[in-house]
């Protein structure tokens, strides 16, 4: 009794005290103060305390696995987020109420009532062992932490820049009663999220899609589609490409028919007329549009602004649309329209005649055509002179200059003389080799 109370505290010594003053006239009154007191101190003072919360129990599992693979945000900013831990959900494949001994709860992992036994309720019970469960859930975690594989685009159907949504194919538009755009496809020229102020919703945010679709055979259109949700923008804007469409005339079917000059706002075109196998030599939002259009070969220069991407659109839509071509030209000239190809050696060829009277002389003050820069408004593209080669001011290459100052126009000459058959051809009239006689 003595060790007993070496641990007792301050309030029930008290409580023992007054217990003892009022039991002392009766022997029954004093045990049954000494019992109580001793209940008294085995609740109070003889239990050892315990901390019900720990850091583990307070926290979330999220919060946790952030303090390990967290990073901040300057951090972030100096790519230190590239290589840290991913966030692994221990309790993934489990279900409430199963542990490493097979129980069935009822109303956790079991009905609360059994139909096959009559609609009788199911008991706490203890399933029997099951030694391939831990196997499955390892290999089930294993499968969920695996990084899955993206779908790889083509090449030719990838955007402009890694994975951004611009210059990337969405298809065909939906069909609209009977006809079906077969051979049509839509590129994405531009995506962006806009948003506007109002006085009652405050900021409201939205998509903004603008397109272009077209067969590749002289049939496009292009439109802008805006929605609260990305995919419903784009299949707005395609829908509304394809109810737009213009057919856009072209020569021999692969380029434009002459160099012309188009402005909208602060965007300028100069876009000039290339032979066959040139390709395409443009901004990349034109080369989109080319491809859609059926164009093949064609050099364009942008001047002013080259990032409004639906400044350059409108543009070279309107700039197609009022193309002249070569009888039209013929028509109201009321002169003959001949070509001249670098690759066919200039020869001259007719590509149009007048329906009318043709014009033998020129008229008094009429200034002379050039069909190159017909088209042009009275303005020339900004053209830098190329760089002269580093050894242009040596002087063995200025020797050899003045070596081959005499024959700078013999080629040509020797053509002419060929043309007008003053001088044979020997490639063509090649005289045969003696044969060789046998030993």
């Amino acid at each position: 009794m003595a060790a007993r109370l070496l641990n007792v505290s301050r309030m029930a010594l008290q409580q023992f005290s007054i217990l003892a003053k009022v039991a002392s006239e009766d022997s029954i009154l004093y045990k049954t103060a000494i019992l109580r007191c001793c209940q008294g101190i085995n609740n109070k003072c003889f239990l050892q305390s315990v901390r019900q919360i720990t850091f583990i129990n307070t926290q979330t599992s999220g919060s946790i696995w952030k303090s390990v693979t967290g990073v901040s945000n300057v951090g972030k900013k100096r790519g230190r987020a590239r290589g840290s831990r991913r966030f692994v959900d221990l309790n993934k494949n489990r279900r409430l109420g199963e542990g490493q001994k097979g129980m069935q709860w009822p109303g956790l992992n079991a009905p609360i009532i059994s139909r096959r036994e009559g609609r009788v309720a199911n008991k706490i019970q203890v399933l029997p062992p099951n030694p391939q469960k831990q196997e499955e859930l390892i290999k089930l975690r294993e499968q969920s932490m695996k990084k899955r594989a993206r779908n790889k685009i083509p090449p030719l159907q990838r955007g402009w820049t890694g994975n951004k949504l611009p210059g990337t194919s969405i298809g065909y538009p939906d069909p609209v009663e009977d006809y079906t755009f077969e051979g049509f496809d839509t590129r994405v020229l531009e995506f962006k999220r806009v948003a506007t102020m109002t006085g009652t919703l405050g900021r409201i945010s939205r998509f903004s899609a603008f397109v272009v679709t077209g067969n590749g055979n002289g049939l496009a259109g292009y439109a802008i589609g805006k929605a609260p949700n990305g995919r419903s923008a784009l299949r707005k804007a395609m829908n509304r490409a394809a109810q737009h469409l213009i057919y856009v005339d072209r020569y021999e079917n692969r380029t434009v028919f002459h160099n012309f000059y188009i402005a909208f706002h602060k965007t300028r075109l100069f876009v000039e007329k290339k032979e066959q196998g040139y390709g395409l030599v443009c901004h990349r939002a034109l080369k989109t549009i080319c491809q859609k259009i059926g164009i093949q070969d064609l050099y364009c220069k942008v001047e002013g602004s080259s990032k409004n991407i639906q400044a350059l659109t409108k543009a070279f839509f309107e700039g197609l649309q009022r193309q002249e071509t070569h009888q039209e030209l013929a028509d109201r000239l009321s002169l003959h329209v001949i070509e001249y190809r670098p690759e066919m050696d200039n020869i001259p060829r007719v590509v149009a005649t007048p329906m009318s009277n043709v014009r033998e002389k020129r008229e008094e003050g009429e200034e002379e055509v050039d069909f190159e820069t017909l088209y042009y408004d009275g303005r020339l593209p900004l053209k830098k002179p190329k760089q002269k080669p580093f050894y242009f001011n040596y002087q063995s290459f200025r020797r050899k200059l003045k070596q081959d100052y005499r024959y700078r126009n013999q080629p040509d000459a020797l053509q002419l003389r060929i043309v007008h058959g003053l001088q044979p051809d020997y490639e063509v009239n090649r005289p045969k080799p003696k044969p060789k006689m046998k030993q």
